[in-house]
């Protein structure tokens, strides 16, 4: 119940749009135990302790998702779950038993965490709902960078000590003010014309910021300032995706580029190429043609207390607004869904009631079936437009209709790897 939930309000904050809720239907850990590999103590100095665990677990959890989606729901089980990453654990010490005051744990990016798992979907296909996993995959990856790996941590006060503990807690370091300049050189995605290409940029994936949309061009240039936050320049990454618009179906990625922050001088104007990748996993790179390269401007600049206070604000109340925006597209969808299924009940009706007046007793009973049938299909076609129009982009699909935007927010801008 603990995990459950600590979980699922997690869940709901990186839930993608498309679908609708993410909530745990079985959570069992299973009985095999993980294995500690090693383990290093990496500094000592006055009230802290700081080690890293090499941690391993190939386990045999019984984990089903319940996953509803704007048209149906499918239970999804992980399966094979194999995970291998290393503990960063730093302990607060204090004079009272248990001396330990509060202990930080969080994931080191270097190595990056190996997560591995199956889905199944229980009783059903995940094939039947196009671009589930991928939804699924990049929501569990978004998760851990944002919520678990250094310098994101958990930080839990231990023993009932009352001590304060927001000198180990997660705050604004800096501010990084990025100029998208150009692209040149991009790889064509579409078979007729050029892509029309846009740049996403993040340092965590809870906070992206998008560019405009060139259309049909190889060496676009933007020239959009954004301003983002760091909360550890040594540790942390710019990373910047370009992506092809498509109107008809899912944009596909150009190319992608990583900056770490620890690169770059304070308060100074840098102008930076960084060569396009296929992925940042190199096991993952299969074609290494040249992709392009993409230009920008950096500034950093560390802030005073009163600006990591303002900007620590700043991140709370845009939390707040992304979870309302959430709640009131879900309020929206659902009610247009009613409204959608019950025109088409009423058709359906209709036309079974035509059939039931037919002159021939077998063939008038043969096209009320038909006619049910049909009327059915248009109910749930009708739930599922009316759903994608909302949504923005599902399965990966861009539906136009009457809740539709023609420029989406960063939220819902593609991270997964082709």
């Amino acid at each position: 119940m603990v995990i459950r939930d600590s979980v699922e309000p997690i869940l709901d904050d990186y839930r993608p749009p498309g679908i609708s809720s993410l909530k745990f239907s079985k959570l069992s850990l299973g009985t095999v135990p993980p294995k500690i590999e090693g383990i290093r103590i990496q500094s000592l100095k006055k009230g802290q302790i700081t080690m890293d665990v090499d941690f391993r677990w190939g386990g045999d959890p019984n984990i089903v998702l319940a996953v509803d989606t704007l048209v149906a729901s499918l239970p999804i089980q992980f399966k094979n779950l194999q995970v291998y990453t290393i503990i960063r654990v730093v302990f607060q010490l204090c004079e009272e038993i248990p001396c330990i005051s509060a202990v930080v744990v969080a994931l080191l990016a270097e190595p990056k965490p190996r997560i591995d798992y199956i889905l199944k979907a229980v009783g059903g296909s995940l094939t039947a709902m196009p671009g589930l996993s991928d939804m699924i995959d990049d929501t569990v990856a978004s998760l851990i960078t944002d919520m678990l790996q250094w310098p994101h941590r958990i930080v839990v006060p231990l023993g009932g000590v009352d001590v304060d503990v927001s000198d180990l807690e997660l705050k604004p370091h800096g501010r990084l003010t990025v100029t998208v300049v150009r692209a040149e050189s991009l790889k064509n995605k579409e078979l007729i014309g050029k892509s029309d290409p846009y740049v996403v940029l993040y340092i965590r994936p809870m906070f992206k910021e998008k560019t405009s949309v060139i259309d049909d061009n190889l060496s676009p240039e933007w020239n959009e300032t954004f301003s983002l936050i760091a909360e550890d320049k040594e540790t942390q990454h710019l990373i910047l995706q370009v992506f092809d618009e498509d109107k008809l179906k899912q944009d596909k990625r150009l190319g992608i580029a990583k900056l770490p922050l620890n690169d770059l001088e304070i308060e100074a104007v840098q102008e930076i190429n960084l060569q396009l990748l296929s992925s940042l996993d190199t096991t993952k790179v299969k074609d290494k043609k040249d992709r392009g390269v993409l230009t920008i401007k950096v500034l950093y600049h560390p802030f005073t207390k009163a600006e990591a206070n303002e900007a620590l604000e700043v991140e709370k109340k845009a939390m707040e607004e992304r979870r309302k925006t959430k709640e009131e597209t879900a309020a929206v969808t659902g009610a247009a869904d009613a409204a959608s299924g019950m025109a088409s009940t009423m058709t359906s009706a209709a036309v079974t009631g035509v059939a039931a007046g037919a002159t021939v007793a077998g063939a008038g009973s043969g096209v009320g079936l038909v006619g049910t049938g049909i009327g059915a299909v248009g109910s749930g076609i009708g739930a599922f437009g009316t759903g994608l129009s909302k949504a923005g982009k599902f399965v990966g699909r861009t539906v136009t209709g009457p809740f539709s935007s023609a420029r989406r927010s960063a939220s819902s801008v593609p991270t997964i790897d082709e």
